[in-house]
């Protein structure tokens, strides 16, 4: 052999021996698990919203972890650290303070149930330049010039714009008259408030509606007599009735009942998962909550009966409410965002999702996942609930409807 052939051969070996042990030190760098966070309410009264999404995280950790991790970090699994954010805007925050000193390695987050919490939970995520993920509706979360929120959900304004025009054209079809006048009972939390400000700036008077009772209370309510009183006096068309707590939501109904408001007398509208949540009916009867519709950002629907048998299985509930189906959406968010930065590093995981363009939705309706310059999803629709027999069911859009909606009739 010639010395110049030694001497290729002997870099072909070299490089070769090379080559294996950037593999080998690429496989050592790559984690056995990633960490995500889950920071919800799981104390207070909204215990209940944050255990739902709690079981969605864990069903998207799981289903992800069982067809092979992070492919891009060679199958890496996904590691779930559940923060309570408790019942108030301060204990969130405090709640987010911990979460972001304790645990340096998540690499994104998702929460926090009420839009009030999500506000401050995020002022410190931006800080710690961790991504985080919302269902929360409120306007302000992507009004903030923020860099690492996202928005999965319609903001309340837009949930507005979407979902009164087509409520109204349903009370049309139905009765053959459209609603002329509209008692609003609602929250302060900052949900509601971005809904209101929405309906009486510009929908109220686009769809010809005059309102006439408001009323608005802090959770939570201690007694819903004097606001239902003042829906019986002023007699409206329509009840825009706007709770974020269960137990506000039982009150409120159950008084409606009392003061034989219900049963289609005066139809009754929410725009909150929460007043078709499964602790509804513990106190409630299926008569009272009968016809009862809400818009929300998303739901269990056509499409979704697997994950919805799985949930009923393992977790015993009745029906998928958004908080399952876009926390375990939020799941598969992340770990496209992960496959997207091939690492697991928060800021390489904030551009991915930044740049996330990975078509058509699953678990959020309409649009896409991607998000705008504001961190809100490209085109978030929303969807229509009607309790029906006992069931809050899916009756809009069309294709992810599982019934027929129809409009109380006013006694």
């Amino acid at each position: 052999m010639s010395r110049a052939s030694k001497r290729l051969s002997r870099r072909t070996v070299l490089s070769g021996a090379a080559a294996v042990g950037f593999a080998c030190v690429a496989r050592a760098q790559a984690p056995a698990e990633v960490k995500v966070g889950l920071i919800v309410p799981l104390s207070g009264i909204y215990t209940r919203p944050g255990q739902v999404m709690k079981m969605g995280a864990e069903m998207g950790i799981d289903h992800i972890n069982a067809q092979g991790g992070i492919k891009a970090l060679g199958g890496a699994k996904l590691k779930l650290v559940v923060i309570d954010c408790g019942d108030t805007t301060e204990k969130a925050k405090n709640a987010a303070q911990r979460m972001v000193a304790q645990e340096p390695d998540l690499v994104a987050a998702t929460g926090s149930y009420l839009s009030s919490f999500t506000l401050a939970v995020t002022e410190v995520t931006e800080r710690a330049e961790l991504p985080m993920l919302t269902l929360s509706y409120s306007d302000l979360l992507t009004d903030r010039g923020f860099k690492y929120i996202f928005q999965t959900a319609a903001t309340a304004s837009r949930q507005s714009e979407l979902g009164l025009p087509t409520l109204m054209k349903l009370a049309e079809k139905a009765s053959g008259k459209r609603p002329k006048t509209v008692a609003m009972l609602m929250d302060n939390t900052a949900t509601s408030v971005a809904t209101a400000k929405a309906l009486k700036e510009k929908l109220f008077a686009q769809e010809g509606l005059q309102l006439v009772v408001e009323e608005v209370w802090t959770p939570p309510l201690s007694d819903a007599t004097p606001l239902i009183q003042k829906v019986r006096s002023a007699k409206p068309d329509l009840l825009l009735f706007m709770p974020n707590a269960v137990s506000d939501a039982k009150l409120g109904l159950e008084k409606i009942s009392e003061f034989g408001l219900g049963q289609g007398k005066i139809p009754t509208v929410s725009f909150s998962i929460t007043i078709a949540e499964p602790d509804m009916l513990q106190s409630v009867s299926p008569e009272i909550v009968q016809g009862i519709m809400t818009i929300v950002a998303s739901w269990g629907a056509k499409g979704h009966e697997p994950l919805i048998a799985e949930l009923k299985a393992k977790y015993k509930e009745p029906w998928a409410t958004q908080n399952v189906i876009s926390t375990y959406g939020d799941m598969w968010v992340m770990k496209e965002a992960l496959e997207k930065a091939g690492k697991a590093d928060r800021n390489a995981v904030a551009q991915a999702l930044r740049t996330l363009d990975a078509g058509d939705s699953k678990y959020y309706p309409g649009g896409q996942l991607k998000f705008d310059e504001k961190g809100r999803r490209v085109g978030a629709g929303v969807v229509i609930v009607q309790w029906q027999s006992g069931v809050p069911v899916t009756v809009y859009p069309p294709e992810l409807a599982q019934a027929e909606p129809f409009w109380p009739k006013k006694s």
